[in-house]
């Protein structure tokens, strides 16, 4: 060991208030809670690798090429995507040694500082591989010895992993083309863990997607329907959605650029469809057909079950060089100004009363917390807010929803947690923060004596548990 590193430790009372009295009824709620099964019912991680239950490569492949927030920062302080070892578009990828993309990651460490990323990346450190020094430049090669021979034993195998973080359930996410496979493989498998899946359309939902065209070929050649036809094309989604479901799936996830929904009659849904097909849509044209196909996707989720999720607000692939050397998801997705009352109205006018219809409406757009979001959940019985989401799930930007959307909203219009990560052993981290946060949270209003302790108890234990297994029907 480094007889210069320092030391690296987390202390019991992370995230819990200063106040003493605070502090501690936080400290007697997060007992109740610490230890409960989590359940991640919205993600990104790689059904293969529970499929497979092969070892990770090294700390390099695990830690740093999955996860956007670690090398988006490393971008932004000019660090070149090809020395991180980030594979391209096309699959290839800069001849990079592992542990140099390490080192870089390392003498760069300092950049985290405050950040969500150096709790998760300390959490994962500490807890999961029992380092005890910090990580910079004079660790650097420590640290990768000591987690890349630590993923060469049984004990990290992805599903000893699993067991090991006490996941009950994890849901990850596949377009309509995705055949599943992973997810068979791990059904026949006869291992117990619960991986399911998540029917996300987008590909084949708008037209101003780089795979459409060739996407929605592939969605008529798998589902055996003339997807050139709007009725066509909506037989294909209910086929599709049905043996989503028939693999675990128990809810669908929408990234659109905006919330808008739209309820049009059948002709005109038909005619905007041919324009859609044809490539001749006007951007107009390609956000109206999107907004129709939400609305049609609740429809559907009244016959099949399937939770919906709602992803707007975000400007994909902001960085167009980027996107074009590296493709999607590389860490350049913008929040953007987001409107919801009136882009919901045509879904809810039709189904928003209905309390058999489960929609979850997430947002980047934190000025919409308690002027819209919060006000629509705490008024439609079809209507949840999800959590805060990407930048803003941060300690910071969770007190924020908190603070924003209980006065209109209670605890009881919300889900719970997700972590919606690609970034595996950060799960654990990232479950344990929101249960801190809302143990201070619930401290702060017992203190105030706007609740008791055996309520904000039970409040605890529903958002860490029960509201996300009863809101994703699981």
């Amino acid at each position: 060991m480094n007889a210069h590193a320092r030391p690296l430790a987390l202390h019991e009372d992370r995230l819990f208030p200063p106040d003493p009295t605070q502090r501690a009824i936080a400290r007697r709620l997060y007992a109740q809670v610490a230890h409960l099964p989590i359940v991640s019912p919205h993600g990104h991680t790689d059904p293969g690798w529970f499929a497979d239950n092969a070892p990770f490569a090294n700390a390099t492949e695990l830690l740093l090429v999955p996860d956007h927030y670690v090398f988006r920062m490393l971008y932004s302080q000019g660090v070149p995507l090809d020395a991180l070892g980030i594979p391209r578009a096309d699959g290839s990828r800069a001849t990079v040694d592992p542990r140099e993309a390490w080192r870089t990651l390392a003498r760069n460490f300092h950049l985290f500082r405050g950040t969500p990323s150096s709790m998760w990346l300390n959490h994962v450190f500490h807890d999961v591989f029992g380092l005890r020094v910090r990580l910079d430049a004079s660790t650097a090669d420590e640290y990768y010895d000591r987690i890349t021979a630590a993923l060469q034993t049984p004990q990290f195998l992805p599903r000893a992993l699993f067991e090991r973080f006490n996941i009950e359930v994890i849901a990850t996410t596949e377009s309509p083309l995705d055949l599943l496979e992973h997810h068979a493989a791990i059904r026949d498998s006869g291992w117990r863990g619960r991986v399911i899946t998540a029917y996300r359309p987008d590909p084949v939902v708008d037209p101003e997607h780089e795979q459409f065209p060739t996407a929605l070929a592939r969605f008529g050649e798998i589902t055996g329907e003339d997807v050139t036809t709007w009725d066509g094309y909506l037989r294909a989604h209910r086929q599709r959605r049905a043996f989503f479901a028939s693999m675990g799936a128990t809810s669908t996830d929408h990234g659109h650029p905006t919330a808008a929904t739209a309820d049009l009659p059948p002709d005109e849904a038909r005619k905007l469809f041919d324009t859609v097909v044809r490539g001749a849509a006007t951007p107009a044209q390609a956000e109206l057909f999107r907004a129709q196909v939400l609305t049609e996707m609740a429809a559907m989720s009244l016959d099949d079950g399937l939770v919906m999720q709602i992803h707007p607000g975000c400007f994909r692939n902001h960085n167009a060089g980027l996107f074009e050397r590296y493709g999607r998801d590389k860490g350049a997705d913008i929040p953007l100004r987001t409107e919801y009352v009136h882009a919901l109205k045509p879904l809810l006018d039709r189904f928003g009363n209905d309390p058999r219809l489960t929609i979850i409406v997430f947002t980047l757009d934190e000025s919409t917390y308690s002027r819209e979001l919060a006000p629509l959940a705490g008024h439609y019985p079809s209507l949840f807010l999800g959590p805060a989401w990407w930048f803003h799930d941060a300690p910071e930007g969770m007190w924020r929803f908190r603070e924003q959307t209980l006065a209109s909203g209670g605890f009881y219009n919300t889900v719970g947690f997700n972590d919606d990560t690609r970034a595996f052993l950060s799960i654990p981290a990232r479950h344990d923060v929101a249960r801190r946060i809302d143990c201070a949270f619930l401290a702060k209003l017992v203190a105030e004596h706007r609740m008791d302790e055996d309520e904000a108890a039970e409040v605890a234990v529903d958002l860490t548990y029960r509201l996300p297994k009863r809101a994703y029907r699981l």
